[in-house]
């Protein structure tokens, strides 16, 4: 029987190439998954810095706007960074992924490498979970001129200098008037990054069923000021009133040297990251096994 997914695109870890035993694994992984599509039925094209960096050049090697126009499913092979890379990029053209985590579970990587044919042969046939996830659109506009735009799919963070103290952030939602923060900076967060940055500074995880976002003062100097969660369809505006050397990251993006005055402004993308899971998957089972949940007590 044929697969559901004709024209499978591959991607590697290939935003840090790297050298000796691990390259040899790392090629050997992407070279047996391949071959595993190809008995499949599919047609298999890599991403072209995946295909650079392993040499596998018996595929079709295609840059991410090539795989949205050509391809009709993508097969990371990493981790969660690699997930946010390339699905910021393949956003728009809605292409559904699947994330195989090649060191341990990930949030949004969560079939194991380890008998990943399991998996991922009744998903290839039509038998999967849906899961989507919006992006986050953020502009950093200096005298009213847009400086810098990006997606995320994390998390916005405004952060302090490295050597200086604290930032003065005024923050508005729908042009209201919230506060003025002085904290070591602020993330704002998607579901999907709420287990990330945000968690550990003390937000609350969200469901990725909830169209919302959360607000999280990094180490406020008012102890008053706490996490918040927001619509998704808001707009945040944060503008640096005070404080040396702040910078913006945009899933670690970065823009460095914001100026006083200057405003970030985050809203909801109109595109969404398509996730693919196994049938059965249950994003508590995720958080059980990343958490580890199910260990201590008796």
């Amino acid at each position: 029987m044929k697969p559901c997914f004709q024209h499978v695109a591959l991607v590697g870890k290939y935003q840090s190439p790297v050298s000796g035993a691990m390259a040899e694994n790392v090629r050997k992984d992407l070279e047996g998954i391949a071959q595993f599509l190809v008995d499949q039925g599919c047609t298999v094209a890599l991403e072209a810095q995946t295909a650079i960096h392993t040499g596998l050049t018996q595929y079709q090697a295609l840059e991410a706007d090539g795989i949205g126009e050509q391809c009709d499913l993508g097969l990371v092979v990493g981790g969660d960074g690699t997930m946010l890379s390339i699905g910021r990029q393949l956003a728009r053209y809605g292409l559904p992924l699947i994330g195989i985590n090649q060191g341990r579970l990930g949030f949004v990587t969560d079939i194991p490498l380890i008998n990943y044919e399991t998996k991922l042969t009744p998903m290839l046939h039509g038998h999967f979970e849906e899961d989507h996830r919006p992006l986050m659109h953020a502009r950093v506009l200096r005298d009213g001129v847009c400086v810098f735009d990006a997606f995320a799919m994390n998390d916005v963070v405004v952060n302090r200098g490295a050597t200086s103290g604290m930032v003065e952030l005024r923050v508005e939602v729908d042009g209201h008037f919230v506060a003025n923060q002085r904290a070591d900076g602020l993330i704002i967060a998607s579901p999907t990054g709420s287990t990330a940055y945000a968690l550990s500074a003390g937000g609350p995880m969200l469901h990725p069923s909830i169209p919302g976002w959360v607000l999280v003062p990094i180490a406020p100097h008012t102890l008053s000021n706490r996490p918040i969660v927001l619509a998704d369809t808001t707009e945040i505006a944060i503008e640096i009133v005070s404080g040396r050397d702040a910078s913006a990251s945009f899933d670690m993006q970065s823009l460095a040297s914001l100026l006083h005055g200057d405003r970030i402004l985050v809203r909801r993308a109109e595109y969404c990251v398509r996730f693919l899971h196994p049938c059965g998957w249950s994003y508590f089972d995720t958080l059980r096994k990343k958490l580890r949940w199910n260990e201590g007590g008796s």
